[in-house]
């Protein structure tokens, strides 16, 4: 693919929805460009503001938090795969609120609680201390939201 085409086709990629660099890249390696064009269709699409990756970070948190329910953690592993920088990245991070990130992680964990049957109180906790953990939660917030949960259920 040459020059004219790979900037037509990631400037159609980037009006529909939002990338970033190492996206783009990875989308323009497939369809065979070569790296020198990659580069300037990179270079062409910062500057006509279409890979914004301040404006990328900040919908990802958002989607990801809002519909995956996921934890700081693994959404700043995630981006930080993309090639963001930790600055971006924590900038992003910020605008998610503490309430709703607390109130997201209960009811991540009280799912959770619903779904596991034993009724063995550690394994229970384990499964839902896993769980949450394995959706990017922190371990130090998890714990009293855990152990809270299972108080109140005894």
């Amino acid at each position: 693919m040459d020059y004219k085409t790979a900037l037509k086709k990631a400037s159609a990629w980037c009006s529909r929805q939002e990338y970033c660099r190492s996206d783009i890249r990875k989308k323009l390696e497939t369809r065979e460009v070569s790296n020198h064009d990659i580069e300037k269709v990179i270079n062409k699409l910062v500057e006509e503001n279409f890979i914004d990756e301040s404006r990328f970070a900040t919908f990802y948190v958002r989607d990801k938090f809002r519909f995956n329910r996921w934890g700081r953690k693994k959404i700043w592993w995630q981006l930080r795969q993309k090639d963001l920088t930790d600055e971006i990245i924590n900038k992003a991070l910020d605008q998610i609120e503490e309430m709703d990130y607390r109130q997201t992680l209960q009811k991540v964990v009280y799912e959770k609680f619903k779904q596991v049957e034993t009724r063995d109180y550690i394994k229970k906790k384990s499964a839902m201390i896993r769980n949450a953990v394995s959706k990017g939660y922190e371990y130090q917030e998890i714990i009293p939201v855990v152990e809270q949960l299972l108080q109140n259920q005894k």
